[in-house]
């Protein structure tokens, strides 16, 4: 089930070399946030390091649907209501400046990474959704996004409505890391057992840093900062297809494309393929249909005789409160930074990641990244949202089956359909033979 960006994947040259002793800043994390940090920080002088349990871009950065917007689903009407407009405003300018900052990057590189400005939409069916868009559309207004109200889109079906998000973007994400990748300092098949202060402990040694990046998705480390707390994570699934017009022309789509509803799907092309997205669900909660087939049958509805090319799924980290977390770890661990709780919108964040910590480092001021400070205030709503993520937890601790998520305890739920043992408290992800798929676990699970 390989997304069809993994062909793409930037080699890293391994020649065994050890690790240094020392370094000005160890990243920890081998994906879009954290090579995009490593890179924006060497841009500026300083000399990071990269440290992968795996082979880079072999988690989530692979499982993407590559768009890069501002227009992050209904977020700015409940940010507005929430949080205020300043907190608003703020979000919507670091997300444009990052289409800004990704293109910068890839003029200046001469990338050939399929990059293109385009409008993003969001659609409805129903006259309610009409209503929420409406109220949406108002409230970017005031954060400083220009969005817009049309009727028609190149979708194969008919809307009530949809908001226009215009000069937004999309490209191969894999493409884009092989252009920045040759220049980062990197170790594959590095994992980091444990940080002790600045010191960053893996099997092949030990690396003291004056500054340490956490960019692995979901923190492996617990104490401080209580992540796990305060995140769950959320599958969704991807059909990659052929489609035909009916004169026999390929299906191009000249938007991405976001549904609002309860059943909405998203739409995006990729060359002369249509990205199909849907079925999110909280890991761990098993599905009664097989996802991919649900998919499938939308799929034939819109384009009978499609031709189905790759199929795979993403995995999310969810906040409390929708905003990502990033920035310094906690208040006791002054030079430890987080890139994490990105949703559903992983190449915007990653960039706003790679920007704010890389400022940080730098000991410069920005007001617009306190919005995703992790040592935000808790609103109303979020604290109730807390309360019922411990809950969940705490029932799922307390069930007697086993087997046992190695992370915390929590039990494990069999997913029938992608033959994984999934933790239903916080996403960690086991094959059958116990081996990890997806963190925060950091070690397999006993079979």
């Amino acid at each position: 089930m390989e997304s069809i960006w993994s062909k793409e994947r930037p080699r890293i040259l391994t020649d065994n070399r050890p690790l240094p002793n020392r370094a000005e800043v160890v990243i920890i994390g081998g994906g879009m946030a954290g090579l995009l940090c490593a890179y924006l920080l060497k841009e500026a002088g300083v000399a990071p390091i990269v440290l992968e349990a795996d082979v880079v871009c072999s988690g989530q950065t692979g499982n993407t649907t590559a768009k890069i917007t501002s227009q992050h689903e209904l977020i700015y009407d409940e940010l507005t209501t929430t949080f205020g407009t300043t907190t608003a405003s703020q979000y919507g300018s670091i997300n444009q400046k990052t289409i800004d900052e990704y293109e910068r990057i890839i003029k200046e590189k001469r990338m050939d990474c399929e990059f293109r400005r385009l409008p993003a939409y969001l659609y409805t069916k129903t006259e309610d959704g009409a209503r929420t868009l409406e109220m949406e559309r108002v409230a970017a207004k005031k954060a400083g996004i220009s969005a817009s109200i049309v009727y028609e889109t190149d979708l194969p079906f008919s809307v009530k409505m949809a908001l226009k998000y215009d000069r937004q973007a999309q490209f191969h994400p894999l493409k884009f890391l092989s252009g920045i990748v040759p220049e980062l300092e990197i170790y594959e098949h590095t994992r980091v057992l444990r940080v002790n202060g600045q010191e960053a402990v893996t099997e092949k040694g030990t690396v003291t840093a004056d500054h340490v990046v956490m960019a692995t998705h979901f923190p492996f480390v617990n104490f401080p900062g209580f992540y796990f707390a305060r995140m769950h994570q959320e599958r969704s699934y991807v059909l990659a297809l052929e489609a035909k017009q009916p004169d026999g022309a390929t299906v191009q789509l000249d938007g991405m494309y976001y549904g609002i509803d309860s059943d909405g799907l998203s739409f995006r092309s990729a060359g002369n393929q249509i990205l199909l997205g849907g079925g999110s669900h909280r890991t761990g909660k098993v599905q009664k249909e097989n996802p991919y087939d649900a998919l499938r049958r939308e799929a034939a509805a819109l384009w009978p005789g499609y031709r189905e090319t790759a199929r795979w799924a993403a995995q999310d980290c969810m906040t409390i409160d929708k905003l990502p977390y990033i920035g310094r770890f906690s208040k006791s661990r002054p030079n430890w930074y987080v890139a994490t709780g990105f949703g559903k919108w992983g190449m915007t964040n990653s960039m706003i990641a790679a920007m704010a910590i890389r400022d940080m480092i730098l000991g410069r001021t920005d007001p617009d990244w306190q919005c995703v400070s992790p040592e935000r205030k808790l609103t109303k709503k979020a604290v109730g949202t807390l309360m019922k993520e411990a809950a969940a937890t705490t029932k799922n601790f307390l069930t007697p089956e086993r087997p046992r998520c190695p992370h915390l305890g929590c039990r494990l739920v069999w997913n029938p359909h992608e033959k994984s043992w999934d933790c239903p408290c916080h996403g960690s992800r086991f094959a059958e033979d116990g081996g990890i798929i997806d963190n925060p676990a950091q070690k397999n699970k006993s079979v």
